[in-house]
Protein backbone atom coordinates (compact mmCIF):
# COMPACT_ATOMS: atom_id res chain seq x y z
CA UNK A 1 0.00 0.00 0.00
CA UNK A 2 1.47 3.04 -0.76
CA UNK A 3 2.15 6.14 1.43
CA UNK A 4 -0.85 8.79 1.06
CA UNK A 5 0.10 12.78 2.50
CA UNK A 6 -2.30 15.80 2.33
CA UNK A 7 -0.47 18.97 0.99
CA UNK A 8 -1.74 22.42 2.17
CA UNK A 9 -1.02 25.09 -0.19
CA UNK A 10 -0.57 22.79 -3.42
CA UNK A 11 -0.99 25.29 -6.13
CA UNK A 12 1.56 27.17 -5.02
CA UNK A 13 5.63 27.08 -5.44
CA UNK A 14 6.37 24.73 -2.75
CA UNK A 15 3.09 22.75 -2.58
CA UNK A 16 3.17 21.75 -6.46
CA UNK A 17 7.19 20.69 -5.62
CA UNK A 18 6.41 18.19 -2.95
CA UNK A 19 2.98 17.57 -5.04
CA UNK A 20 5.17 16.10 -8.05
CA UNK A 21 7.78 14.74 -5.66
CA UNK A 22 5.52 12.17 -3.80
CA UNK A 23 3.90 11.84 -7.08
CA UNK A 24 7.26 10.30 -8.40
CA UNK A 25 7.77 8.04 -5.92
CA UNK A 26 4.67 6.72 -5.70
CA UNK A 27 2.64 8.04 -2.89
CA UNK A 28 -1.04 9.30 -2.98
CA UNK A 29 -1.37 12.68 -2.95
CA UNK A 30 -4.69 14.99 -2.25
CA UNK A 31 -3.99 18.64 -2.64
CA UNK A 32 -6.06 21.45 -0.06
CA UNK A 33 -6.22 24.97 -1.88
CA UNK A 34 -8.75 28.00 -1.96
CA UNK A 35 -9.62 26.62 -6.28
CA UNK A 36 -9.02 23.07 -7.24
CA UNK A 37 -5.69 21.86 -8.15
CA UNK A 38 -4.84 20.90 -11.90
CA UNK A 39 -2.02 19.16 -11.38
CA UNK A 40 -2.29 15.82 -12.59
CA UNK A 41 -1.96 13.03 -10.35
CA UNK A 42 -3.28 15.13 -7.57
CA UNK A 43 -6.43 14.37 -5.48
CA UNK A 44 -8.07 18.05 -5.17
CA UNK A 45 -9.18 19.11 -1.95
CA UNK A 46 -11.32 22.71 -1.64
CA UNK A 47 -11.81 24.40 1.04
CA UNK A 48 -11.41 27.53 3.00
CA UNK A 49 -8.65 27.31 5.58
CA UNK A 50 -10.44 30.23 7.71
CA UNK A 51 -13.25 27.70 7.80
CA UNK A 52 -13.03 25.24 10.49
CA UNK A 53 -16.55 23.59 9.74
CA UNK A 54 -15.97 23.32 6.00
CA UNK A 55 -12.52 21.81 6.43
CA UNK A 56 -13.73 19.27 8.80
CA UNK A 57 -16.06 18.36 5.99
CA UNK A 58 -13.86 18.63 3.09
CA UNK A 59 -10.99 16.25 4.46
CA UNK A 60 -13.56 13.93 6.65
CA UNK A 61 -12.22 10.80 5.52
CA UNK A 62 -8.95 11.37 3.67
CA UNK A 63 -6.99 10.16 6.42
CA UNK A 64 -3.42 11.10 5.35
CA UNK A 65 -0.45 9.79 7.21
CA UNK A 66 1.83 12.86 6.23
CA UNK A 67 0.91 16.42 6.03
CA UNK A 68 2.72 19.35 4.12
CA UNK A 69 1.86 22.69 5.61
CA UNK A 70 3.18 24.79 2.77
CA UNK A 71 0.46 28.11 2.89
CA UNK A 72 0.49 31.12 4.36
CA UNK A 73 -1.72 34.35 3.77
CA UNK A 74 -0.55 37.67 3.59
CA UNK A 75 -2.12 40.51 6.14
CA UNK A 76 -1.69 44.08 6.79
CA UNK A 77 -0.05 44.28 10.03
CA UNK A 78 1.98 40.92 11.71
CA UNK A 79 -0.38 41.06 14.67
CA UNK A 80 -3.07 39.85 11.55
CA UNK A 81 -0.71 37.62 10.08
CA UNK A 82 -0.48 35.96 13.71
CA UNK A 83 -4.00 35.58 13.95
CA UNK A 84 -4.90 34.42 10.31
CA UNK A 85 -2.02 31.78 9.69
CA UNK A 86 -1.95 30.34 12.98
CA UNK A 87 -5.61 29.74 13.28
CA UNK A 88 -5.19 27.92 9.20
CA UNK A 89 -2.87 25.86 11.13
CA UNK A 90 -4.92 25.22 13.85
CA UNK A 91 -7.95 24.51 11.77
CA UNK A 92 -6.19 22.06 9.54
CA UNK A 93 -4.69 20.28 12.33
CA UNK A 94 -7.77 19.99 14.03
CA UNK A 95 -9.93 18.72 11.36
CA UNK A 96 -7.35 16.12 10.84
CA UNK A 97 -7.35 14.96 14.59
CA UNK A 98 -11.15 13.55 13.61
CA UNK A 99 -9.65 10.41 12.21
CA UNK A 100 -6.42 10.53 13.98
CA UNK A 101 -4.22 9.36 10.94
CA UNK A 102 -1.29 11.65 10.77
CA UNK A 103 2.03 10.60 11.51
CA UNK A 104 4.10 13.52 10.58
CA UNK A 105 3.25 17.21 9.99
CA UNK A 106 6.20 18.85 7.94
CA UNK A 107 5.86 22.85 8.51
CA UNK A 108 7.61 25.21 5.89
CA UNK A 109 8.17 28.73 6.87
CA UNK A 110 11.37 30.35 6.45
CA UNK A 111 14.29 32.56 7.32
CA UNK A 112 12.10 35.10 8.68
CA UNK A 113 12.70 32.90 11.64
CA UNK A 114 15.92 34.66 12.15
CA UNK A 115 15.80 37.88 10.34
CA UNK A 116 11.99 39.29 11.85
CA UNK A 117 8.87 39.62 9.92
CA UNK A 118 7.98 41.93 7.62
CA UNK A 119 7.62 44.97 10.07
CA UNK A 120 10.86 44.36 11.78
CA UNK A 121 12.43 42.55 8.74
CA UNK A 122 16.23 42.82 9.47
CA UNK A 123 16.08 45.20 12.00
CA UNK A 124 17.41 45.09 15.93
CA UNK A 125 19.76 42.65 17.39
CA UNK A 126 19.82 39.63 14.70
CA UNK A 127 21.87 36.51 14.87
CA UNK A 128 25.46 35.89 13.39
CA UNK A 129 25.62 34.43 9.93
CA UNK A 130 25.51 32.15 9.04
CA UNK A 131 21.84 31.40 10.74
CA UNK A 132 21.74 27.87 12.31
CA UNK A 133 18.75 25.91 13.81
CA UNK A 134 20.06 26.69 17.79
CA UNK A 135 19.59 29.87 17.32
CA UNK A 136 16.63 30.96 19.54
CA UNK A 137 13.64 33.16 18.34
CA UNK A 138 13.84 37.31 18.37
CA UNK A 139 12.31 39.20 20.92
CA UNK A 140 8.94 40.15 18.53
CA UNK A 141 6.21 38.88 17.70
CA UNK A 142 6.47 36.96 14.48
CA UNK A 143 3.36 34.49 12.63
CA UNK A 144 6.13 31.60 12.02
CA UNK A 145 6.45 31.32 15.55
CA UNK A 146 2.46 31.16 15.81
CA UNK A 147 2.33 28.43 13.23
CA UNK A 148 5.07 26.29 15.00
CA UNK A 149 3.58 26.71 18.33
CA UNK A 150 0.28 25.18 16.63
CA UNK A 151 2.30 22.17 15.18
CA UNK A 152 4.12 21.70 18.63
CA UNK A 153 0.36 21.82 20.58
CA UNK A 154 -1.28 19.77 17.68
CA UNK A 155 1.59 17.07 17.64
CA UNK A 156 1.29 16.60 21.63
CA UNK A 157 -2.28 16.41 21.65
CA UNK A 158 -2.43 13.71 18.29
CA UNK A 159 0.96 11.74 19.08
CA UNK A 160 2.54 12.57 15.38
CA UNK A 161 6.04 13.36 14.68
CA UNK A 162 6.67 17.02 13.02
CA UNK A 163 9.69 19.07 11.31
CA UNK A 164 9.69 22.05 10.96
CA UNK A 165 11.85 23.70 6.95
CA UNK A 166 13.22 27.06 6.90
CA UNK A 167 14.13 28.21 3.24
CA UNK A 168 16.00 31.23 2.13
CA UNK A 169 14.49 32.77 -0.82
CA UNK A 170 12.44 30.31 -2.84
CA UNK A 171 13.37 29.59 -6.47
CA UNK A 172 10.13 27.44 -8.90
CA UNK A 173 6.96 27.75 -10.50
CA UNK A 174 3.60 29.09 -9.90
CA UNK A 175 1.60 31.58 -11.28
CA UNK A 176 -0.30 34.01 -8.82
CA UNK A 177 2.34 33.12 -5.91
CA UNK A 178 2.66 36.19 -3.34
CA UNK A 179 6.17 35.40 -3.16
CA UNK A 180 7.96 34.54 -6.24
CA UNK A 181 11.10 36.00 -7.20
CA UNK A 182 12.22 34.03 -10.19
CA UNK A 183 9.14 34.58 -11.90
CA UNK A 184 9.38 38.40 -10.87
CA UNK A 185 13.04 38.86 -12.32
CA UNK A 186 12.22 36.92 -15.27
CA UNK A 187 9.27 39.44 -16.37
CA UNK A 188 11.85 41.99 -15.69
CA UNK A 189 14.05 40.77 -17.59
CA UNK A 190 12.08 40.26 -19.86
CA UNK A 191 10.34 43.56 -20.20
CA UNK A 192 13.75 45.33 -20.15
CA UNK A 193 14.73 43.47 -23.48
CA UNK A 194 11.94 44.68 -24.92
CA UNK A 195 11.64 47.61 -24.44
CA UNK A 196 15.66 48.09 -23.95
CA UNK A 197 15.24 49.35 -20.58
CA UNK A 198 18.56 48.75 -18.51
CA UNK A 199 18.27 45.61 -16.35
CA UNK A 200 18.69 47.72 -13.24
CA UNK A 201 19.65 45.26 -9.92
CA UNK A 202 16.91 46.16 -7.96
CA UNK A 203 18.53 45.80 -3.78
CA UNK A 204 21.32 47.32 -1.69
CA UNK A 205 24.80 47.40 -2.44
CA UNK A 206 25.30 44.77 0.29
CA UNK A 207 23.01 42.01 -1.32
CA UNK A 208 25.07 42.87 -4.28
CA UNK A 209 28.67 42.45 -2.37
CA UNK A 210 27.92 39.63 0.23
CA UNK A 211 27.48 36.47 -0.32
CA UNK A 212 24.15 34.68 -0.23
CA UNK A 213 22.07 31.30 -1.48
CA UNK A 214 18.72 30.26 -2.45
CA UNK A 215 16.37 27.30 -2.05
CA UNK A 216 15.52 25.87 -5.27
CA UNK A 217 11.85 24.36 -4.49
CA UNK A 218 12.84 20.90 -5.66
CA UNK A 219 15.57 20.84 -2.94
CA UNK A 220 13.41 22.23 -0.07
CA UNK A 221 10.59 19.02 -1.73
CA UNK A 222 13.55 16.51 -1.00
CA UNK A 223 14.55 17.59 2.31
CA UNK A 224 10.41 17.64 3.16
CA UNK A 225 10.46 13.93 2.04
CA UNK A 226 13.96 13.25 4.06
CA UNK A 227 12.82 14.59 7.18
CA UNK A 228 9.48 12.96 7.29
CA UNK A 229 10.50 9.74 6.82
CA UNK A 230 13.99 9.56 8.90
CA UNK A 231 13.52 8.86 12.36
CA UNK A 232 16.50 10.73 12.93
CA UNK A 233 14.98 14.05 11.60
CA UNK A 234 11.51 13.99 14.06
CA UNK A 235 10.85 16.64 15.75
CA UNK A 236 13.71 18.40 14.73
CA UNK A 237 13.90 22.28 12.55
CA UNK A 238 16.20 22.14 9.78
CA UNK A 239 17.53 24.85 7.10
CA UNK A 240 17.47 24.24 3.67
CA UNK A 241 19.10 25.57 0.99
CA UNK A 242 20.76 24.48 -2.42
CA UNK A 243 24.12 24.22 -0.86
CA UNK A 244 26.15 26.62 -2.85
CA UNK A 245 26.79 30.30 -2.34
CA UNK A 246 26.71 33.39 -4.55
CA UNK A 247 26.87 37.41 -4.63
CA UNK A 248 24.38 38.70 -6.54
CA UNK A 249 27.17 41.02 -9.14
CA UNK A 250 27.54 37.39 -10.42
CA UNK A 251 23.94 36.23 -10.47
CA UNK A 252 22.47 38.93 -11.64
CA UNK A 253 25.16 38.76 -14.73
CA UNK A 254 24.54 34.77 -15.15
CA UNK A 255 20.31 36.14 -15.50
CA UNK A 256 21.41 38.80 -17.79
CA UNK A 257 23.26 36.35 -20.15
CA UNK A 258 20.54 33.83 -20.08
CA UNK A 259 17.62 36.52 -21.62
CA UNK A 260 20.67 37.86 -24.03
CA UNK A 261 20.58 41.52 -22.66
CA UNK A 262 23.39 43.31 -21.02
CA UNK A 263 23.49 43.69 -17.06
CA UNK A 264 24.08 47.34 -15.96
CA UNK A 265 26.19 48.70 -13.49
CA UNK A 266 24.95 49.14 -9.69
CA UNK A 267 23.40 52.31 -9.60
CA UNK A 268 24.71 54.96 -6.80
CA UNK A 269 21.31 54.77 -5.16
CA UNK A 270 18.92 52.08 -4.62
CA UNK A 271 15.85 51.42 -7.43
CA UNK A 272 13.61 48.92 -6.03
CA UNK A 273 11.26 46.56 -8.77
CA UNK A 274 8.33 48.56 -7.23
CA UNK A 275 9.47 51.82 -8.47
CA UNK A 276 11.04 50.50 -11.88
CA UNK A 277 8.42 47.82 -12.62
CA UNK A 278 5.43 50.40 -11.49
CA UNK A 279 4.05 51.02 -15.28
CA UNK A 280 4.49 47.79 -16.58
CA UNK A 281 1.31 46.76 -16.65
CA UNK A 282 0.43 48.19 -20.05
CA UNK A 283 3.83 47.20 -21.09
CA UNK A 284 2.86 43.71 -20.29
CA UNK A 285 -0.68 43.68 -22.47
CA UNK A 286 1.06 44.81 -25.16
CA UNK A 287 4.11 41.72 -24.84
CA UNK A 288 1.22 38.93 -24.35
CA UNK A 289 -0.32 40.02 -27.81
CA UNK A 290 2.82 40.56 -29.67
CA UNK A 291 4.33 37.22 -28.25
CA UNK A 292 1.06 35.27 -27.56
CA UNK A 293 1.52 34.75 -23.83
CA UNK A 294 -0.19 32.62 -21.87
CA UNK A 295 -0.97 35.37 -18.99
CA UNK A 296 -1.48 39.15 -19.74
CA UNK A 297 -1.90 40.31 -15.80
CA UNK A 298 1.36 41.17 -15.03
CA UNK A 299 0.25 40.82 -11.32
CA UNK A 300 -0.70 37.08 -11.74
CA UNK A 301 3.04 36.84 -12.24
CA UNK A 302 5.23 39.42 -10.19
CA UNK A 303 5.77 39.74 -6.54
CA UNK A 304 8.05 42.78 -6.49
CA UNK A 305 7.60 43.77 -3.13
CA UNK A 306 9.02 40.30 -2.35
CA UNK A 307 12.00 40.57 -4.37
CA UNK A 308 12.76 44.14 -2.66
CA UNK A 309 12.36 43.02 0.46
CA UNK A 310 15.00 40.17 -0.07
CA UNK A 311 17.39 41.99 -2.26
CA UNK A 312 17.38 45.48 0.05
CA UNK A 313 18.60 43.56 2.78
CA UNK A 314 21.32 45.33 4.58
CA UNK A 315 23.20 42.65 5.89
CA UNK A 316 24.37 39.18 4.75
CA UNK A 317 22.21 35.99 4.34
CA UNK A 318 24.24 32.90 4.69
CA UNK A 319 22.35 29.69 6.20
CA UNK A 320 23.81 26.80 7.47
CA UNK A 321 23.11 23.65 6.91
CA UNK A 322 25.06 21.49 8.80
CA UNK A 323 22.72 19.62 11.00
CA UNK A 324 20.57 17.83 7.87
CA UNK A 325 23.62 17.44 6.35
CA UNK A 326 25.27 15.29 9.57
CA UNK A 327 21.80 13.37 9.55
CA UNK A 328 21.95 11.86 6.28
CA UNK A 329 20.39 14.83 3.77
CA UNK A 330 23.27 15.72 1.36
CA UNK A 331 21.38 16.34 -1.84
CA UNK A 332 22.70 19.36 -3.81
CA UNK A 333 21.61 22.08 -6.36
CA UNK A 334 23.22 24.67 -8.41
CA UNK A 335 21.25 27.88 -7.77
CA UNK A 336 22.25 29.60 -11.60
CA UNK A 337 20.90 26.14 -13.01
CA UNK A 338 18.04 26.26 -10.48
CA UNK A 339 16.69 30.11 -11.94
CA UNK A 340 17.58 28.79 -15.28
CA UNK A 341 15.59 26.07 -15.02
CA UNK A 342 12.41 28.01 -14.04
CA UNK A 343 13.01 30.70 -16.78
CA UNK A 344 13.04 27.67 -19.16
CA UNK A 345 9.89 26.25 -18.10
CA UNK A 346 8.28 30.06 -18.22
CA UNK A 347 9.19 29.90 -21.96
CA UNK A 348 7.57 26.51 -23.26
CA UNK A 349 4.91 27.62 -20.73
CA UNK A 350 4.64 30.51 -22.97
CA UNK A 351 4.68 32.91 -19.72
CA UNK A 352 7.49 35.38 -21.16
CA UNK A 353 8.67 35.57 -24.54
Amino acid sequence: MSESALVVGVTGIVGSAISRLLLDRGWQVAGLSRTPTEQQGVTPVVADLNDPEALKSALKGLAPTYVYLATWSRQATEAENIRVNAAHIRNVLDALAVDGSVRHVALVTGLKHYLGPFEAYGKGALPQTPFREEQGRLDVENFYYAQEDEVFAAAARDGFTWSVHRPHTIIGVAVGNAMNMATTLAVHASICKHTGRPFVFPGSAAQWNSLTDMADARQLARQLLWAATTPAAANQAFNIVNGDVFRWQWMWGRIAQWFDIHPAALPSETQPLEQQMANDAEVWKTMASQYGLQEADITRLISPWHTDADLGRPIEVVTDMSKSRKLGFLDYQATDDAFFDVFTQLREARLIP
